[in-house]
């Protein structure tokens, strides 16, 4: 008489398979040049088959707006600012760049690659503007209307300026970052006025 084998469920813990492509990415960068890594070393970093990760991702740079997805969500869900408007755009914009420090070496990786491919530099900035467009509304900042179109262009700017701060502050307060994110924002507030945004 056969025997029943018992129904198994599904572990408990196993880890996300998306979660796992983006950390292994991010450990592939961190140590080498990400203009080298490849996706069938990311498929083997995070322990899946080549025709898993392209169910997942269609190329390299959907795996890095994964990761600025996971960051978005990161801020917004530890973002509690108070103040003027610019007082909450600079706090969100600096708890950004403080969670950027927490992958700070992959990060890097991927920005100097994408800094010696303009076509990624075109492609990745809808996508930054969409992250900013999510900063400005957990600032209570209106982004829809062309003044909302404006104003999420400005503060995209105002990131993409001050990024190339935080890429070379090797201070531990951010000290540099943070002064050139408040010189930038007083300047794109110099340009709302005389639009009267």
């Amino acid at each position: 008489m056969a025997t029943k084998r018992p129904k198994t469920s599904p572990k408990k813990g196993l880890a996300d398979p998306r979660k796992a492509a983006i950390d292994a990415a991010l450990a592939l960068a961190a140590r080498r040049d990400w203009g080298n890594v490849t996706l069938a070393d990311i498929a083997r970093g995070a322990k899946l088959s080549l025709s898993q990760l392209s169910q997942m991702f269609e190329c390299r740079e959907d795996i890095v707006v994964a990761y600025e997805r996971r960051v978005d969500a990161d801020v917004l869900a530890s973002y509690s600012g108070s103040g003027s408007e610019r007082d909450q755009v600079f706090d969100i914009l600096m708890e950004r760049f403080e969670r950027l420090n927490a992958d700070r070496a992959a990060v890097l990786s991927i920005l100097k690659a994408s800094c010696t491919d303009p076509k990624q530099l075109v492609i990745g900035m809808p996508n930054v503007a969409r992250s900013m467009a999510w900063m400005l509304e957990a600032c209570g900042v209106e982004t829809q209307g062309w003044r909302g179109a404006l104003r999420v262009a400005g503060v995209t700017g105002v990131y993409a300026w001050t990024l190339r701060s935080w890429r070379d502050d090797d201070t531990r307060d951010m000290a540099k970052t943070m002064a050139t994110l408040d010189r930038a924002l007083g300047r794109m507030e110099q340009v709302a006025n005389t639009l009267s945004l």
